[in-house]
C-alpha cells in the first residue's frame, strides 16, 4: 500500500518531462490520463493534422527492461480499443491518428527521453 503514492508520483512526475519534451517537438497536449473502458490514455495531443495518443512508461530505477519494452502487443490492444473509444464519443473517426511512446529513464541526471513517434498502429 505505501508504494501507490511513491508510483503514482513518480508516474505524474515522467508524464510532465514528456509533456514539456513533446511541446517542444511541437505537439500541443489536448488531454491527459483519459479513462475509456478499455485503457487509460495517458496524453492525447494534436501534431499537425493528426491526433496523437501517448503512452508514457518511466523507470526510476536501473533494470535490464526499457520502459518503453513494456509497450508489449496486449497493451497495444487495450490503447487501440482506447483510441477507438475516445474517438467515438468525440465523432472523430474519420480524423487521422497514431500512437507514439515516450520512454524515461528516471534515474539517470539528467533523465533520458527516448521518443517513438508512430510506434504502432491501429
Amino acid at each position: 500500500m505505501d508504494r501507490l503514492p511513491h508510483s503514482t508520483a513518480k508516474g505524474q512526475q515522467g508524464q510532465k518531462l514528456a509533456e514539456k519534451f513533446l511541446k517542444k517537438k511541437g505537439l500541443r497536449i489536448l488531454a491527459r490520463n483519459i479513462n475509456t473502458g478499455p485503457a487509460e490514455i495517458d496524453l492525447v495531443a494534436r501534431h499537425r493534422r493528426e491526433l496523437v495518443f501517448i503512452e508514457v512508461r518511466s523507470r526510476w530505477s536501473e533494470s535490464e527492461v526499457r520502459p518503453e519494452e513494456t509497450v508489449n502487443r496486449s497493451k497495444q490492444q487495450r490503447l487501440i480499443r482506447g483510441a477507438q473509444a475516445f474517438l467515438k464519443s468525440r465523432r472523430w473517426e474519420d480524423r487521422p491518428v497514431r500512437f507514439d511512446v515516450v520512454a524515461i529513464d528516471g534515474f539517470t541526471d539528467p533523465p533520458v527521453i527516448r521518443y517513438i513517434p508512430d510506434a504502432f498502429s491501429l
